[in-house]
């Protein structure tokens, strides 16, 4: 009886590390995509199989507490199913810095964090935008439909070279994941109550 239960902990783990591993932000982030400050500017991210929430709350932090002093919630509500948003200049006002992150957390607890972008730099109004084919789409064994959209978000928001305007929007890179541990616990937590 133990032994079935343990077994059932260990696939309960094994589904739910493996949906959220596949979830990511995709751009921005790295040394080679940026955001350019006083521009819109995208976010993109890997929308397909198994998404650990359907809407969350986009958070903007940075390192250099002189910059920003604690993450930001920039936006609420932002649907899984779109792949992408535009952040407009009246939502985020970026300062220029090499040292910003992006982070998906739960729409109503800031604590359950799903994804941390790779560091990014904001670079100042009039920077030219990375190009689109330097950002990465959902993987390869990902629908087509969530590889598309995102890839047309991202090109239709990036002007390869051109230098941007406040009406400019930009693309990004891969991230990598973290997993709550509210998150964790609860996984423990509902395992624990099976047994």
């Amino acid at each position: 009886m133990v032994s079935a239960r343990l077994a059932a902990f260990a696939t309960i783990s094994s589904l739910v590390s493996s949906a959220l591993a596949n979830f990511q932000i995709l751009s921005p982030g790295g040394p080679d995509l940026w955001w350019v400050a006083q521009s819109q500017n995208v976010i993109a991210w890997s929308c397909r199989d198994n998404p650990p929430a359907t809407v969350y709350q986009l958070l903007l932090n940075n390192t250099d507490p002189t910059i920003l002093p604690a993450p930001m919630a920039i936006v609420a509500n932002i649907q899984n199913a779109d792949c992408s948003h535009t952040i407009t200049t009246q939502q985020a006002a970026l300062t220029p810095s090499p040292s910003y992150t992006l982070i998906f957390a739960d729409n109503l607890d800031q604590t359950k964090i799903y994804a941390t972008s790779q560091v990014f730099e904001v670079k100042a109004l009039g920077a030219t935008y990375p190009a689109a084919s330097a950002t990465p789409t959902d993987d390869p064994t990902a629908s087509s439909t969530a590889q598309t959209r995102v890839r047309l978000a991202l090109d239709s928001n990036t002007s390869s070279g051109a230098a941007p305007t406040n009406n400019s929007k930009s693309s990004g890179a891969s991230t990598t994941f973290q997993i709550s541990a509210a998150g964790v616990l609860a996984v423990i937590g509902a395992a624990v109550g099976m047994l």
